[in-house]
């Protein structure tokens, strides 16, 4: 059965844009802020900055990314997803005009931090939307598409950037940055529904049908019950089709001008305050804890080399000009790319072999079988970007490490935040929050000392610990949950923590 909560834009072609529309405001929200790397060793210079004054720049929007998760969600949950994708997106344009016309160091480090308030919305109700919108056996490849989507803001973002410092200079790359996130809101406003669904049939059925069990249907809601009696009177017409004991009640769709309404009204079974402090604890999952750290850690390496890659090559030996320096997010977003293949696509190949292999059965731990590839592959990666660093080798050495490093930022959160979704679908939203509010917080605290970590022990020790603690956490973490995770899964089922 298609778990499809979007009654009103249930044809593919409909589907697809309102994804993408989503999937183009979180890459805005990663092209205006971190994109805009390159021009730091530049800016250092304009603003006379340090460079770990500078990193501000990108390390506090990386707090703020996650923060306000853990506003945005419960805020989505009770007033509905479109309103807030609608109020984010207008205030991220708005911010990148604050930042194209910053005079002063502080002015465009706030308009940043304003920016990845508004970008927050999608991080974590952008990857919910994929279980609004998508069959189970496409949630891995459409999650696989949206982390590109949000790597591919930090990775084609620096790589145009380069060019357009030479060129023109860094304000220019903002307000490219306003004119697409000013076309962006227009796609939101007309393109993209509310996709939120109350699952108490009382909601969306008319004529008061009430039943102890319904199973729903884009286009239909089938409810089972002993007398016409049982079904508060919906037996005796208005669009139902009765059948012995079983009734089909016809869903009325929304037309489009109905859609452009961003008021959905708000859940009526709870309040606000209760849906701030529901997800709180859903820290006790392991699911959750693991998915929520080996995010953390993938981020914190490639965050990492963007911090530091401007510093490296644009100052000797290198003495490489901006627009040579962006050329680094080219093996970046390859890393990207192929990495989210394999933690999306590939998966869902693999997840439909031992499907079929275990007589129809799915099993979330299928997923976490392919961990093994951002494991050995990002883990050389990063010494590998370490070493050539320190001792100065070719930069093709710089350009594979970073390429591998990239691999784990979308194979890592593709694989586990599905896992996460199938093991507590209900609130996968919430939980889902957790991951992308508590893994941006863990990388701002490694990041904030990523500078006087590399002056004090250099780049080889750095990033060598650092590979250690990735290895350590994917390893760990895939082999418990690939043994024990079945059995976890059914204890936690019976845990009654969710408020």
């Amino acid at each position: 059965m298609r778990l499809h909560t979007l009654h009103e834009l249930d044809n593919t072609e409909g589907t697809n844009v309102a994804f993408t529309s989503v999937c183009v405001f979180t890459f805005l929200t990663n092209y205006g802020i971190g994109g805009l790397s390159p021009a730091f060793y530049i800016l250092s210079q304009e603003f006379d900055k340090t460079v770990t004054e500078t990193s501000d720049l990108l390390l506090w929007p990386i707090l703020v990314l996650g923060v306000f998760n853990f506003f945005w969600v419960p805020v989505a949950n009770y007033f509905g997803k479109r309103p807030v994708f609608v109020f984010a997106s207008g205030l991220l344009c708005l911010c990148y005009i604050w930042g194209a016309v910053a005079q002063s160091f502080r002015s465009l480090l706030w308009s940043n931090i304003i920016a990845a308030f508004a970008g927050s919305s999608t991080e974590a109700l952008g990857a919910s939307i994929v279980n609004d919108l998508y069959f189970l056996h496409e949630r891995g490849t459409q999650m696989g598409m949206y982390m590109n989507f949000i790597s591919g803001g930090n990775t084609i973002g620096a790589l145009i950037c380069g060019f357009i410092i030479t060129g023109l200079s860094w304000r220019w790359h903002k307000w490219i940055a306003v004119i697409l996130t000013a076309i962006n809101f227009l796609t939101v406003v007309f393109l993209v529904p509310e996709t939120r669904y109350f699952r108490d049939e009382n909601q969306n059925v008319a004529g008061g049908v009430r039943s102890p069990e319904t199973t729903t249907h884009p286009d239909m809601i089938r409810t089972t019950a002993s007398s016409k009696e049982e079904l508060g009177g919906a037996g005796g017409g208005s669009g139902a089709e009765e059948a012995g004991n079983v009734t089909l009640v016809e869903i009325p769709k929304k037309t489009w001008a109905q859609e452009l309404n961003p008021w959905s009204g708000v859940a009526s079974d709870t309040n606000l305050f209760k849906m701030f402090i529901r997800p709180l604890p859903m820290f006790v999952y392991p699911c959750v804890v693991y998915s929520f750290l080996g995010y953390a850690v993938s981020l914190v390496l490639t965050v990492a080399v963007n911090i530091l890659n401007s510093f490296v090559l644009q100052a000797p030996p290198y003495n490489w000009s901006p627009m040579i320096n962006g050329l680094i997010s080219i093996p970046g977003f390859i890393g990207n790319v192929i990495g989210s293949y394999s933690g999306g696509y590939l998966v869902d190949v693999f997840c439909d072999w031992k499907t079929r292999r275990n007589r129809g059965i799915f099993e979330p731990e299928n997923r976490l079988y392919l961990m093994i590839l951002p494991l050995l592959i990002t883990g050389a990666g990063c010494v590998l970007f370490g070493y050539g660093v320190e001792k100065t080798l070719h930069w093709t050495s710089l350009f594979f490490g970073y390429g591998m490093v990239s691999f784990a930022l979308t194979a890592v959160p593709t694989i586990t935040m599905a896992y996460v979704s199938d093991c507590v679908l209900p609130v996968n939203s919430d939980a889902l929050m957790l991951v992308n509010g508590s893994k941006n917080i863990v990388a701002f605290g490694f990041l904030y000392g990523i500078v006087p970590w590399v002056e004090e022990m250099g780049y080889i020790d750095c990033f060598g610990m650092q590979a250690g603690i990735f290895v350590a956490i994917i390893a760990i973490g895939m082999a418990l949950m690939i043994l024990f995770g079945g059995r976890i899964r059914h204890r936690q089922a019976m845990w009654r923590i969710i408020l």
